[in-house]
């Protein structure tokens, strides 16, 4: 064999064992890719009809906006309403506040026959009194100390909840105060924008919240608390553990936005906090599931 024939044979062999050797290491590194089958995704009853959005319902006398956020898309409204008294109640705003951000986190405790609406400022004039300040708020925000009574009336000096059409009156009172109650019925805006809200949405029940009488109130106009207004009372009041009054008589009241909605067939409650500083959040949230237990599966 010539020197140049033993030399191509030596090559060759390398070569090949050369190309054994790289197909066992890429055989031994090679990684394996499953292919994995896309699992279809699982839409719950709750998934499939959640939403959220936000609009604003009317403005204040000082061109403010009135905003209600919606949760749910149930055929069923329930509403929860907020700061009627502006500053001077702040801590219902902070509440209704608290309740949307709750909501926002845990949509799907909300009943899927059920739309919740909620309105946390029906006066933000007399809140912007108090706190200076436009929309959303912080309890660094509220003055250490403030003027008794201010941030009550809207920027007319109208008690708003005391300009609903349920025996109406040009004045009314506050405890032992003369309040004016406008011109006429719904004679001030922010009181037509719930009018206006309500007689879309048509809710089945009605939340206020005020402060600071530690109850919740059953509402009346003409014709006496209707039925399904004292279970609600009852039920949220036993679930928050506040007392239940059926029949407000501290002092005459006309006007009010409860009484109205009494009038029209629409039960509702006024929710009085404690004190003017606190929400006594988990109290409320309490009162609040029991509510909404009521209409699962209504």
């Amino acid at each position: 064999m010539s020197p140049l024939r033993h030399i191509l044979l030596v090559l060759g062999g390398v070569v090949i064992i050369s190309g054994i050797i790289g197909l066992i290491f890429s055989l031994i590194n090679k990684k394996t890719v499953p292919v994995i089958e896309p699992l279809p995704e699982i839409i719950t009853p709750e998934k499939a009809v959640m939403g959220t959005s936000s609009k604003v319902i009317g403005y204040s006398v000082e061109n403010r906006k009135i905003e209600s956020f919606s949760f749910g898309t149930g055929a069923r409204h329930l509403l929860f309403v907020g700061g009627i008294h502006g500053g001077y109640e702040w801590n219902s705003i902070l509440l209704a506040y608290q309740f949307i951000d709750y909501l926002n986190q845990n949509l799907e405790t909300i009943p899927t026959s059920v739309t919740i609406d909620v309105i946390p400022s029906i006066n933000p004039d007399a809140l912007y009194a108090v706190i200076k300040k436009e929309g959303r708020f912080k309890i660094t925000d509220i003055p250490l100390t403030t003027t008794v009574g201010l941030g009550r009336f809207n920027a007319h000096q109208v008690d708003l909840n005391r300009n609903f059409a349920c025996k109406w009156q040009p004045q009314s009172s506050w405890r032992s105060q003369t309040v004016s109650a406008g011109t006429s019925a719904f004679s001030e805006p922010e009181t037509k924008a719930l009018r206006d809200f309500v007689n879309i949405t048509k809710p089945e029940a009605v939340i206020f919240w005020h402060s600071q009488a530690n109850a919740v109130y059953a509402s009346e106009c003409t014709n006496g608390v209707l039925p399904d207004t004292i279970t609600l009372m009852e039920t949220y009041a036993q679930a928050a553990n506040y007392k239940s009054v059926a029949t407000f008589d501290a002092y005459p009241v006309t006007g009010d936005a409860e009484g109205w909605l009494a009038s029209i067939g629409i039960p509702a409650i006024t929710v009085e906090l404690a004190n003017h500083e606190s929400t006594e959040w988990d109290k409320n949230l309490a009162g609040i599931k029991a509510v909404l237990r009521t209409y699962i599966g209504k």
